[in-house]
């Protein structure tokens, strides 16, 4: 193994770059110039929780093709898969949380809608 002329520098730094660049791009402007967002980028938290992702024990249930009531999450969520729907949590900040029984992507796209206008 070949050590480059200047070595190892203790402390951090690693090994001397050619042209004395001390890290980086050698571009004029700097650094992360035109919008590179690195390796991770933050994703957006959904707005809504929906299925699996409900970890409240009981839910109260609204909507069409559902008794109105309290139930358990586990039921609620059965109930939803049994009719190939999602439950959605549209109130979490009741008690307990109000969810309602709805095809999501297309609750979306109404909003989307919505919003437009």
């Amino acid at each position: 193994m070949a050590v480059q002329q200047g070595g190892f520098k203790p402390g951090g730094g690693g090994f001397n770059k050619p042209g004395g660049a001390g890290g980086g791009f050698n571009k004029p402007g700097g650094f992360n110039k035109g919008g590179f967002r690195g390796r991770f980028v933050p994703r957006k938290e959904a707005e809504h929780r929906i299925n699996n992702f409900i970890r409240v024990p009981q839910v109260r249930l609204v909507g069409e093709n559902v008794e109105v009531g309290v139930y358990n999450t586990q039921d609620a969520l059965r109930m939803a898969q049994d009719q190939q729907l999602d439950l959605v949590e549209i109130s979490p900040t009741a008690d307990p949380p109000v969810c309602k029984i709805i095809d999501y992507n297309k609750f979306l796209m109404i909003r989307r809608r919505r919003k437009k206008k």
